[in-house]
Formats: C-alpha cells, structure tokens, sequence
C-alpha cells in the first residue's frame, strides 16, 4: 500500500483524503489546527505547523511517504515543493512553487515569455503605491504579493485610494510587498491545466463570476461552458497552457485565472499550482472527470492517460457559492443550521453542502472564507443550471440572530 502526505486538512482538503483512501491509498495528514476536519479522515493524522517543512519532515520522516501533495492550500505550495525534494519525491520545484506563489516573481517571469497580463508595479508603500497608478493606470487593483484568499485585496479608483490601501495589503503579504495591477473589465475564467512530464494534457476553462463592492475578488458562481467561445476561447486556453509552462510547471496541475475582455483581449490575472475554487467538483459534474485521481497519481508519478481525462459525458454545471450581501444569506450569528433534503431534492440539483457551524458571525461577503457552502446544479443549458442553484440556494436553512 503507498503511502501519501496531503499537506493542510481544512475543509476544502477533505476530499482528496476521501478520494485518497477510496483508492486505497493509506493517508498521513498534517495540520496546525487539532480541530481541522480532514485529520479526522485521515489514517495517519498529525498536528504539525506545515509552515515549517523541517517540523513536517520530523513528523513523517518514519512513515515511507511515496507522495506529497496539497489541492487546495496556497500557502502549502512551497511546503509541499520542499519536503518532496527533502524526500527525493515527485514535485513541482521549488523555484517553481515560488513563481506560482508570489505574484510579483510571476510577473516578472511572464513578462520574459511575452505572456498577456495586465500592466503591473510593485507597491511598499503609500508613497509607491501613488506614484504606481501613473504607471498602471486606473481603474486598478492592489493585492499582496504573496496571500491568497483575497486577503488584503482592494479596488483602485485613484491615487489616493491606492496609498490608503497599502498598509492592509502589505501586512497580509509576509514578503512585506503589494502588487498595483491594470484592472481589466471581461469575463474571468478559472483553469485547469494538466502537466505531464512537459507535456500539457488538459486545459479546461469555465466561468468566475463575482459580486460587486468590496468582495469583488470573491467568487461566488462558477459555470460551465465559458462565455466567451471561438477564437477568444482558444487564445484563453493557449494563454493558460503558455503560462504554466512558463512557470516551469513540469508535471502538476496549474490554475490558471484568466480575464476575456469584450474587445476580444485575454489577459492573465494569476496562475497558481493546485486545483482551486472546486474546480475537481466542477469537473466531476461537468465531465465526469476525477481531477483529484489524477492529482494523486502526478503526486505518485504514476502515469496519467487519456482514459483518465477523457469526458465521460459533457453539459452544463452551475456553482452557486451561499454567502451574504450581496448573496442570500443573512449576516448574523447562526442560530440554526437546517438539513439540506430540500436543497438537494430541488430540480436539477447534483450536490450541496453548507460550511457555517452554530455559533459563528455570516457577514458581507469579503473573502474567500465568507462563502458559507454551495449549491451545484444542471440544466439544459447554462442559464437554466444557473437558474437552478440560485432557486435551490434560496432553500439553504441557516437561521441568525443579529451579531
């Protein structure tokens, strides 16, 4: 039986260690929280700050780990890169895992492949951060160079706006810097490429829809197929695959973002080195694709083939993200969490899940951790699964009192 290190256990890794061990694969599990879901899923669960590879490689170093991998943790990335190194394991790199992690060391590397990607400058302080939307122009946006989750994001309307918004940005990045990037008005898509010893395998795109205001980085709607098509379409596929290999991204799964612009522009916003936003369930729905199979067996350096990739039907897929204002869902301290029978019993309906626990605060929605849980749907088209997991969310039973 091989063994495998899924670094982070919070909620959004619980499935690949479902997945993991449904392979028969025996799981080692390491988070600093005691309380993260996923350690209870594991065989081999251990509490260990992942911040620290060393303290990793200390914990699991007696347990013949085969493979090393994370799908949803950002900051486990480069963790992941350097215990598979320590280990003499498959992995992505650790140049590589610091390219698709820091969002400066990206651009500068896109950049030298000519890859299309809004203007940019690198931001430390308010003083900077003025004199950057001279040279980025406005509207703009200004991130930390090295965060995820749409920490310390800010929408850039004028110089001023941009120094106010340093200290934030800078204090979410532990590098210390910020990013001012062109904001670029299009349609966002979210990416799947699939690497394989060089060779790109895959490249899949759907639809990132966010709401407006201050959670405007946030997605809250992903959906199957794209808006754009024909010629767009397949400039945004090349510009994601490009991209990647760019990146140095060998073997792996990259996730790319990219932005369709309605002049017919693509320009690329991030590329990171997991699978992101639930694109695995959006694949399985859609396609009926195990993406998490495959991650695991690029982390076993077991081939991937086409059997593994290829559809095993196609239509359309709507991920409604539950989060309040803009979304449905009341801001407040939950009181009541209801059982979901009715969400999934509604038309059209292939999954659902609500996150909240009693006890904690719903509020506006501001980052990735505001999303409360999801609703996925089908339909003929892509307007009418969308429809669907906006009726069905409407059903999610989630009662609050004022915080």
């Amino acid at each position: 039986m091989k063994t495998v290190l899924v670094v982070g256990a919070g909620r959004y890794q619980r499935a690949v260690i479902r997945r993991a061990r449904e392979l028969g694969l025996r799981v080692v599990a390491v988070d600093r929280n005691p309380d993260a879901p996923g350690l209870r899923l594991a065989d081999v669960p251990r509490v260990v700050d992942f911040r620290s590879p060393e303290a990793v490689l200390e914990n699991v170093r007696d347990l013949a780990i085969d493979g090393v991998l994370t799908v949803q943790a950002e900051r486990a990335v480069p963790m992941v890169a350097a215990i598979a190194e320590a280990l003499d394991l498959p992995g992505i790199g650790v140049e590589t895992a610091r390219l698709m992690t820091n969002k400066l060391a990206m651009r500068s590397r896109l950049a030298e492949a000519g890859t299309p990607q809004p203007r940019f400058a690198t931001v430390r302080t308010p003083d900077e951060a003025r004199a950057a939307v001279g040279v980025v122009g406005l509207p703009a946006v200004l991130k930390p160079a090295d965060s995820a989750g749409q920490v310390g994001l800010a929408r850039i309307e004028s110089a001023e706006d941009a120094a106010a918004a340093v200290p934030a940005a800078v204090a979410a990045s532990p590098s210390g810097e910020a990013v001012l990037e062109e904001f670029v008005e299009g349609t966002e898509l979210n990416g799947i490429v699939v690497v394989q010893d060089g060779e790109v395998l895959a490249t899949i795109l759907c639809d990132r829809l966010r709401p407006s205001g201050r959670g405007f980085g946030v997605s809250w709607l992903h959906v199957y197929p794209t808006t754009p098509q024909g010629a767009q379409l397949e400039e945004a596929r090349r510009v994601a695959a490009d991209a990647v290999r760019a990146l140095g991204l060998r073997t792996g799964i990259g996730f790319p973002q990219i932005l369709a612009g309605p002049d017919g522009r693509v320009a690329l916003v991030e590329c990171a080195a997991r699978i992101g936003g639930m694109m695995a369930e959006h694949l399985l729905h859609a396609f009926g694709t195990d993406l998490l199979e495959v991650a695991l067996r690029l982390a076993l350096a077991e081939p991937v083939t086409e059997e593994h990739l290829r559809p095993r039907f196609e239509r359309p897929v709507a991920i409604r993200f539950l989060t309040a204002e803009p979304g449905t869902l009341t801001v407040g301290r939950v009181t009541r969490i209801g059982p979901l029978d009715e969400v999934l019993a509604a038309p059209g309906v292939l999954a659902a899940e609500i996150y909240s626990e009693v006890g904690e605060t719903i509020r506006p929605v501001q980052i990735i951790s505001d999303r409360r849980g999801y609703v996925i749907a089908t339909g003929d088209t892509r307007d009418e699964a969308v429809e669907r997991a906006d009726a069905a969310s409407l059903l999610a039973q989630i009662d609050v009192e004022p915080a």
